[in-house]
């Protein structure tokens, strides 16, 4: 559980409703830090063009960009 409540999924603007349904197709559900991120749209779509970013530069190698997804998941105490 995080210490700031998060948003609503059901209740998001529709860009950010779109991100919500798209992770609860890939992982079941919304994961955890994002309807925090979404409390301010900008952040949340920071937060994305980051991953974004990251993948699409191929600088990177994926097994090293899941690590630092995961990383950055242990930070935010996010059971992944």
């Amino acid at each position: 559980m995080t210490r700031i409540a998060g948003i609503d999924p059901t209740t998001a603007e529709p860009s950010v409703r779109k991100v919500f349904e798209a992770q609860a197709e890939t992982w079941g559900t919304p994961l955890l830090p994002y309807p925090v991120y979404a409390r301010r749209p900008t952040i949340l779509r920071a937060v994305r063009g980051m991953w974004g970013g990251l993948e699409a530069s191929g600088l990177l190698d994926p097994g090293l960009v899941a690590m630092v997804n995961r990383r950055v998941a242990t930070i935010n105490r996010c059971e992944f």
